[in-house]
């Protein structure tokens, strides 16, 4: 009796049918066997691709995140420069208030030296007057009774004093048995003041023939370079304000 191998194997040998029904089956396993490595497979790369996506969402949800504090810096800093800009403007127009009030104070002080000036050339003696007693106490304090001050005016009519024919010697002094002060009363007095009050000095004691003890500037303001001067020279100055 033979056995089933025996009978396969004799099947296989003698009958062509046979044969080939187990040459298909033999090929259709192959062919379903490399179907399930090639699904295994399939799925193995399907499951890759899922978690390559999940980092895809993971990473444009970080990205989502990046932007969005990108942009909360940038209204951030656009809030910051509005608020520079904003600065930047009530600034300008601090500095163009600032300005405007130099150039109120500036044209206020010209007004001010005009009006001065103009009352000198008004009012003459009479201002001066006025000048001497706003100093009153400094004066006293130097022996010098405002009231004593008397005005000088000479006039050069043919030169010889001056040197210059109609010349006008115009200052004010102060004469006394021991005294003789030369004294020039200006609202404000400037360099060419304190040079010209030095040749006064000398015609004035060619005219009246006498030492004078004392040159002294009496005035309101005096600029610092005429103030310098002044007391290069040895003159005596009383004034309000030196102006730089």
């Amino acid at each position: 009796m033979q056995s089933l191998k025996e009978e396969i194997l004799e099947l296989l040998e003698k009958d062509r049918e046979f044969r080939l029904a187990v040459a298909s089956l033999i090929g259709y396993k192959e062919i379903l066997e490399k179907l399930e490595e090639h699904d295994r497979k399939f799925n193995e790369v399907i499951e890759e691709i899922r978690g390559i996506k999940e980092k895809l969402v993971e990473h444009d949800r970080k990205f989502n995140e990046v932007i969005e504090r990108l942009e909360e810096h940038d209204r951030k800093f656009n809030e910051v420069i509005g608020r520079l800009e904003e600065h930047d403007r009530k600034f300008n127009e601090v500095i163009g208030r600032i300005e405007k009030l130099e150039e109120r104070f500036e044209q206020l002080s010209m007004r001010v030296e005009v009006t001065i000036g103009s009352m000198g050339r008004r009012w003459g003696s009479d201002l001066e007057r006025m000048v001497l007693e706003i100093f009153r106490e400094a004066l006293e304090r130097r022996g010098i009774e405002p009231g004593e001050v008397k005005k000088f005016r000479f006039k050069d009519e043919d030169g010889s004093v001056t040197g210059v024919r109609g010349r006008v010697v115009d200052v004010d002094i102060l004469v006394e048995d021991f005294r003789f002060y030369v004294i020039e009363v200006k609202s404000r007095a400037e360099l060419d003041h304190v040079e010209y009050l030095m040749e006064k000095v000398k015609l004035v004691e060619k005219i009246m023939d006498r030492k004078v003890d004392k040159a002294m500037i009496v005035a309101v303001n005096v600029d610092k370079e005429a103030y310098e001067r002044a007391r290069e020279l040895g003159i005596d100055v009383i004034c309000g304000h030196v102006i730089e």
